[in-house]
């Protein structure tokens, strides 16, 4: 089995990595189906934005469904009326896993900080869904929640970093330095709050640049984008702040049902 990622839309993709097939972050619903998210920009738009490219029973057949955390941009209801209840479901803690759990699911399995699944090492990394100041307030920090990346590496396979739903923090730049990973997955749509004090929930342009920056030999890969009310970086703005900072040759922008070999 090669090597590669399908992006599916939003945060939602399949992983062949490791001997493993690994559907990540699924958000199955038809367009439109839900309203958008309550204090962000755009939220009188409803979401998703885009319809998925593949039928969702095409995407049943993996090894596990890894959740980075349970925002319905990440695990859907329909996701959860339609995946097979006895599919293994990999969760970042033992509260995502006490809810998917209760959702029917059979097999729940909480990721440690490390771990050994046949062959593929995992490392569940930190993220922060918002600034300081937002998880001060406890409305706030309730709706942005805990979240994880996580980096993957197998023998004869170049190392994946996910980052995650996160913002710029120390440790995602500490993980860059000492992981050193081949390539890097990041949710770049800058999805933004309406308060002005807690600005972006997830990283944008400058971060990238930022990674670039860091590792100039890895590739890097966009997703999180145009696909949600409140998501603020294009695909097209991204492109071209790439080429003017000359780092486009190192980054892939895919589009939705696009497969991206990863390489050996």
């Amino acid at each position: 089995m090669p090597s590669q990622l399908q992006f599916i839309r939003n945060a939602t993709l399949v992983y062949n990595y490791g001997g493993k097939r690994i559907l990540m972050d699924p958000m199955f619903a038809q367009k439109d189906t839900y309203p958008g998210f309550p204090g962000t920009v755009n939220s009188d738009v409803r979401n998703p934005l885009v319809e998925l490219p593949v039928k969702p029973e095409s995407l049943f057949d993996v090894d596990a469904v890894l959740l980075t955390h349970l925002h319905t941009d990440h695990w859907d209801r329909m996701a959860q009326q339609i995946l097979p209840k006895d599919l293994k479901i990999l969760v970042q803690n033992t509260g995502d896993a006490q809810k998917v759990e209760s959702q029917g699911f059979t097999d729940v399995e909480v990721l440690p900080e490390q771990t050994n699944f046949d062959g593929l090492q995992i490392t569940k990394t930190r993220c922060q869904h918002g600034n300081d100041a937002a998880y001060t307030v406890p409305e706030m920090a309730e709706f942005l929640g805990e979240s994880s990346g996580f980096y993957f590496s197998a023998e004869g396979d170049r190392s994946v970093y996910f980052l995650g739903d996160t913002i710029w923090i120390d440790e995602i730049e500490q993980n860059i330095k000492n992981l050193k990973p081949d390539v890097v997955v990041v949710n770049a749509g800058r999805a933004r709050m309406e308060d002005g004090r807690f600005g972006a929930i997830l990283t944008g342009k400058e971060d990238v640049e930022r990674i670039h920056k860091l590792l100039p030999t890895a590739t890097i890969i966009t997703i999180h984008m145009e696909a949600l009310n409140h998501c603020s970086l294009s695909r097209s703005e991204l492109r071209k702040f790439a080429k003017e900072n000359a780092f486009s040759e190192k980054l892939i922008i895919p589009k939705e049902g696009d497969a991206i070999d990863l390489g050996g």
